[in-house]
């Protein structure tokens, strides 16, 4: 994997909507490494996701890949 995360930058997931990159977390007992980010429309949730999945390509022809991106989640340019 030769992606990286830009932290404190927002991300747009293949779904369409964005989410802001806090951190990089490790954890504790598996030292996988998580990504921990927050939902940029309410209610603002947080989530933690592996970094792994994070960064995965998904298949640009999912009916429900609205915005036809490579990756699960891509830095936001916008």
């Amino acid at each position: 994997m030769n992606r990286e995360i830009e932290i404190k930058r927002p991300y747009r997931h293949f779904k369409g909507k964005l989410y802001y990159v806090h951190d990089i977390l490790i954890d504790s007992e598996t030292r996988e490494k998580i990504v921990s980010y927050q939902c940029l429309y309410e209610p603002y949730g947080m989530f933690a996701r592996s970094l792994e999945m994070f960064l995965e390509e998904i298949d640009p022809n999912r009916e429900d890949n609205i915005t036809k991106q490579k990756y699960r989640f891509e830095l936001y340019k916008g």
